[in-house]
Protein backbone atom coordinates (compact mmCIF):
# COMPACT_ATOMS: atom_id res chain seq x y z
CA UNK A 1 0.00 0.00 0.00
CA UNK A 2 1.87 2.97 -0.93
CA UNK A 3 0.96 6.59 1.20
CA UNK A 4 -2.57 5.52 1.94
CA UNK A 5 -4.53 8.29 3.37
CA UNK A 6 -5.01 9.05 7.42
CA UNK A 7 -8.44 8.81 9.15
CA UNK A 8 -9.94 9.88 12.23
CA UNK A 9 -12.56 6.88 13.47
CA UNK A 10 -15.72 8.20 14.83
CA UNK A 11 -18.22 5.89 16.74
CA UNK A 12 -21.61 7.23 17.69
CA UNK A 13 -21.51 9.58 14.78
CA UNK A 14 -25.36 9.39 13.74
CA UNK A 15 -26.14 12.23 16.06
CA UNK A 16 -25.47 14.22 18.73
CA UNK A 17 -21.86 14.27 20.61
CA UNK A 18 -20.64 11.93 17.98
CA UNK A 19 -21.86 14.08 14.98
CA UNK A 20 -20.79 17.07 16.63
CA UNK A 21 -17.00 16.25 16.91
CA UNK A 22 -17.71 15.03 13.18
CA UNK A 23 -18.15 18.38 12.19
CA UNK A 24 -15.92 20.13 14.14
CA UNK A 25 -12.79 17.55 12.84
CA UNK A 26 -13.98 17.35 9.45
CA UNK A 27 -12.09 20.65 8.45
CA UNK A 28 -8.94 18.79 8.99
CA UNK A 29 -9.59 15.49 8.89
CA UNK A 30 -10.47 12.52 7.10
CA UNK A 31 -13.27 10.47 8.83
CA UNK A 32 -14.59 7.48 9.33
CA UNK A 33 -18.22 7.88 10.71
CA UNK A 34 -20.08 4.93 12.60
CA UNK A 35 -23.11 4.40 13.37
CA UNK A 36 -26.28 2.20 13.52
CA UNK A 37 -28.69 4.62 10.85
CA UNK A 38 -26.72 4.71 7.82
CA UNK A 39 -29.42 7.64 6.68
CA UNK A 40 -28.45 9.51 9.56
CA UNK A 41 -24.52 9.09 8.70
CA UNK A 42 -25.32 10.42 5.14
CA UNK A 43 -26.69 13.38 7.22
CA UNK A 44 -23.46 13.64 9.30
CA UNK A 45 -21.37 13.63 6.13
CA UNK A 46 -23.52 16.18 4.11
CA UNK A 47 -23.11 18.37 7.09
CA UNK A 48 -18.86 18.09 7.19
CA UNK A 49 -16.50 19.45 5.59
CA UNK A 50 -14.21 17.63 2.73
CA UNK A 51 -15.33 14.49 0.34
CA UNK A 52 -13.25 11.97 1.70
CA UNK A 53 -15.38 10.60 4.65
CA UNK A 54 -16.17 7.32 4.81
CA UNK A 55 -19.50 5.29 6.65
CA UNK A 56 -19.81 2.59 8.47
CA UNK A 57 -23.11 1.17 9.38
CA UNK A 58 -22.86 -1.34 12.67
CA UNK A 59 -24.86 -2.34 15.19
CA UNK A 60 -21.58 -2.77 18.44
CA UNK A 61 -24.24 -3.96 20.69
CA UNK A 62 -25.10 -7.40 18.74
CA UNK A 63 -22.82 -7.75 16.14
CA UNK A 64 -20.10 -10.35 16.56
CA UNK A 65 -18.07 -9.69 13.35
CA UNK A 66 -17.06 -6.25 14.56
CA UNK A 67 -12.80 -6.83 13.89
CA UNK A 68 -13.74 -8.63 10.87
CA UNK A 69 -15.86 -5.45 9.71
CA UNK A 70 -13.37 -3.26 10.41
CA UNK A 71 -10.52 -4.62 9.14
CA UNK A 72 -12.35 -4.81 5.63
CA UNK A 73 -13.39 -1.22 6.16
CA UNK A 74 -9.64 -0.16 6.56
CA UNK A 75 -8.15 -2.91 4.01
CA UNK A 76 -10.49 -2.43 1.02
CA UNK A 77 -10.53 1.50 0.78
CA UNK A 78 -6.78 1.09 1.62
CA UNK A 79 -6.46 3.80 4.41
CA UNK A 80 -5.11 3.98 8.09
CA UNK A 81 -6.48 5.33 11.11
CA UNK A 82 -4.62 7.23 13.40
CA UNK A 83 -7.15 8.43 16.04
CA UNK A 84 -9.87 6.41 17.39
CA UNK A 85 -13.14 8.24 19.09
CA UNK A 86 -15.69 5.93 21.02
CA UNK A 87 -18.99 8.32 21.73
CA UNK A 88 -21.05 5.27 21.01
CA UNK A 89 -23.08 4.58 23.95
CA UNK A 90 -26.40 3.96 25.58
CA UNK A 91 -28.31 4.89 28.90
CA UNK A 92 -30.31 2.12 30.50
CA UNK A 93 -32.29 3.52 33.64
CA UNK A 94 -32.85 -0.24 35.64
CA UNK A 95 -33.13 -1.36 39.05
CA UNK A 96 -30.79 -3.61 40.34
CA UNK A 97 -33.57 -6.39 40.82
CA UNK A 98 -34.91 -5.80 36.89
CA UNK A 99 -31.20 -6.88 35.78
CA UNK A 100 -30.77 -9.98 33.08
CA UNK A 101 -27.63 -10.94 31.33
CA UNK A 102 -29.08 -9.56 28.09
CA UNK A 103 -29.73 -5.87 29.40
CA UNK A 104 -26.25 -6.68 30.84
CA UNK A 105 -24.36 -7.72 27.92
CA UNK A 106 -25.99 -5.37 25.70
CA UNK A 107 -24.78 -1.94 27.81
CA UNK A 108 -21.11 -3.50 28.42
CA UNK A 109 -21.34 -4.51 24.36
CA UNK A 110 -21.83 -0.71 23.16
CA UNK A 111 -20.16 1.01 26.25
CA UNK A 112 -17.43 -0.62 26.61
CA UNK A 113 -16.30 -3.99 24.84
CA UNK A 114 -16.86 -2.83 21.43
CA UNK A 115 -14.00 0.13 21.87
CA UNK A 116 -11.21 -2.55 23.42
CA UNK A 117 -12.47 -4.76 20.01
CA UNK A 118 -12.12 -1.83 17.76
CA UNK A 119 -8.91 -0.60 19.86
CA UNK A 120 -7.34 -3.92 19.64
CA UNK A 121 -8.20 -4.43 15.79
CA UNK A 122 -6.25 -0.88 15.49
CA UNK A 123 -3.48 -1.85 16.96
CA UNK A 124 -2.73 -4.75 14.69
CA UNK A 125 0.46 -4.07 12.21
CA UNK A 126 -0.49 -6.16 9.83
CA UNK A 127 -3.99 -4.13 9.33
CA UNK A 128 -3.07 -0.32 10.39
CA UNK A 129 1.11 -0.24 10.29
CA UNK A 130 1.00 0.67 14.07
CA UNK A 131 -0.65 4.00 12.55
CA UNK A 132 -2.89 4.87 16.10
CA UNK A 133 -1.89 7.78 17.94
CA UNK A 134 -4.73 8.51 19.63
CA UNK A 135 -7.65 6.60 21.47
CA UNK A 136 -10.36 9.01 23.46
CA UNK A 137 -13.12 7.44 25.20
CA UNK A 138 -16.61 9.52 26.10
CA UNK A 139 -16.63 8.59 29.40
CA UNK A 140 -19.38 10.21 32.21
CA UNK A 141 -19.10 11.55 35.59
CA UNK A 142 -21.57 8.47 36.67
CA UNK A 143 -18.46 6.38 36.45
CA UNK A 144 -16.88 7.75 39.45
CA UNK A 145 -20.31 8.16 41.59
CA UNK A 146 -23.36 6.56 41.85
CA UNK A 147 -27.37 6.68 41.09
CA UNK A 148 -30.09 4.87 41.72
CA UNK A 149 -30.86 2.64 38.42
CA UNK A 150 -27.67 3.52 36.91
CA UNK A 151 -25.62 0.29 38.15
CA UNK A 152 -25.17 -0.94 34.53
CA UNK A 153 -24.55 2.56 32.85
CA UNK A 154 -21.95 3.02 35.64
CA UNK A 155 -20.25 -0.12 35.46
CA UNK A 156 -19.82 0.41 31.50
CA UNK A 157 -18.18 3.96 32.40
CA UNK A 158 -16.14 2.67 35.44
CA UNK A 159 -15.33 -0.59 32.93
CA UNK A 160 -13.99 2.12 30.23
CA UNK A 161 -11.53 4.84 32.52
CA UNK A 162 -10.01 1.79 33.99
CA UNK A 163 -8.90 0.08 30.48
CA UNK A 164 -8.25 3.57 29.49
CA UNK A 165 -5.42 3.70 32.35
CA UNK A 166 -4.48 0.22 31.54
CA UNK A 167 -3.79 0.88 27.87
CA UNK A 168 -2.21 4.31 28.38
CA UNK A 169 0.59 2.74 30.16
CA UNK A 170 0.86 -0.17 27.56
CA UNK A 171 1.02 1.60 25.10
CA UNK A 172 2.96 4.80 25.37
CA UNK A 173 4.59 6.28 24.18
CA UNK A 174 3.37 5.81 20.66
CA UNK A 175 -0.39 5.88 21.70
CA UNK A 176 -1.82 8.51 24.00
CA UNK A 177 -5.03 6.97 25.56
CA UNK A 178 -7.31 9.40 27.61
CA UNK A 179 -11.16 9.45 28.61
CA UNK A 180 -13.50 12.56 28.55
CA UNK A 181 -15.78 12.30 31.68
CA UNK A 182 -19.18 14.63 30.78
CA UNK A 183 -22.15 15.90 32.80
CA UNK A 184 -25.33 16.99 31.47
CA UNK A 185 -25.48 17.79 27.87
CA UNK A 186 -27.86 19.41 25.48
CA UNK A 187 -28.32 16.53 22.76
CA UNK A 188 -31.37 15.34 21.05
CA UNK A 189 -31.33 12.60 23.09
CA UNK A 190 -31.61 14.82 26.72
CA UNK A 191 -33.42 17.84 24.59
CA UNK A 192 -37.00 16.46 26.26
CA UNK A 193 -36.03 16.03 29.27
CA UNK A 194 -34.88 19.47 29.39
CA UNK A 195 -38.01 20.86 28.63
CA UNK A 196 -38.94 19.44 31.93
CA UNK A 197 -39.18 22.72 34.67
CA UNK A 198 -38.73 20.35 37.28
CA UNK A 199 -35.91 19.06 35.76
CA UNK A 200 -33.89 22.20 34.42
CA UNK A 201 -34.39 23.31 38.53
CA UNK A 202 -32.26 20.63 39.22
CA UNK A 203 -29.44 21.19 37.10
CA UNK A 204 -29.67 24.63 37.36
CA UNK A 205 -29.27 24.02 40.81
CA UNK A 206 -26.28 21.48 40.42
CA UNK A 207 -24.55 23.04 37.66
CA UNK A 208 -22.59 26.14 38.31
CA UNK A 209 -22.21 27.10 34.56
CA UNK A 210 -25.27 25.36 33.69
CA UNK A 211 -25.97 22.47 30.87
CA UNK A 212 -23.19 21.87 28.84
CA UNK A 213 -23.25 21.73 24.89
CA UNK A 214 -22.22 19.33 22.09
CA UNK A 215 -19.69 22.24 21.21
CA UNK A 216 -18.03 22.08 24.48
CA UNK A 217 -17.19 18.35 23.96
CA UNK A 218 -16.19 18.77 20.45
CA UNK A 219 -13.06 21.71 21.77
CA UNK A 220 -12.02 18.93 24.17
CA UNK A 221 -11.47 16.36 21.74
CA UNK A 222 -9.92 18.48 19.04
CA UNK A 223 -7.67 19.82 21.99
CA UNK A 224 -6.52 16.34 23.35
CA UNK A 225 -6.12 15.11 19.30
CA UNK A 226 -3.37 18.00 18.93
CA UNK A 227 0.40 18.50 19.38
CA UNK A 228 -0.33 20.78 22.07
CA UNK A 229 -1.97 17.85 24.52
CA UNK A 230 1.23 15.76 23.87
CA UNK A 231 2.55 15.22 27.51
CA UNK A 232 -1.21 13.88 28.40
CA UNK A 233 -2.12 10.08 28.04
CA UNK A 234 -4.07 8.20 30.98
CA UNK A 235 -5.95 11.16 32.21
CA UNK A 236 -10.19 10.92 33.07
CA UNK A 237 -10.79 14.91 32.34
CA UNK A 238 -13.71 15.73 34.24
CA UNK A 239 -16.13 18.12 31.70
CA UNK A 240 -18.99 18.93 33.49
CA UNK A 241 -19.61 22.78 34.49
CA UNK A 242 -18.66 22.05 37.97
CA UNK A 243 -21.37 19.52 38.86
CA UNK A 244 -18.98 17.03 40.26
CA UNK A 245 -17.40 19.51 42.84
CA UNK A 246 -20.65 21.33 43.87
CA UNK A 247 -21.79 20.08 47.82
CA UNK A 248 -24.21 22.58 48.18
CA UNK A 249 -27.34 21.59 49.54
CA UNK A 250 -29.95 23.51 47.07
Amino acid sequence: MSNPKKYTLITGASSGIGREISIKLSANCNLILHGRNLKRLEETKRMCNGNNHILWSCDLGSDLSISEELTHLITSNRILVSNFIHCAGIVTVMHARSITSITSNKIMNINFTSAMVITSTLLKKTINQQELKNVIFMSSIWSKFGARGYSLYCASKGALDSAMRALAIELAPVVRVNSVLLGAINTPMSEKSFLDAEIMQNINNQYPLGVGKTDDVACMVEFLLSSDSRWMTGQQIILDGGRSINMSSK
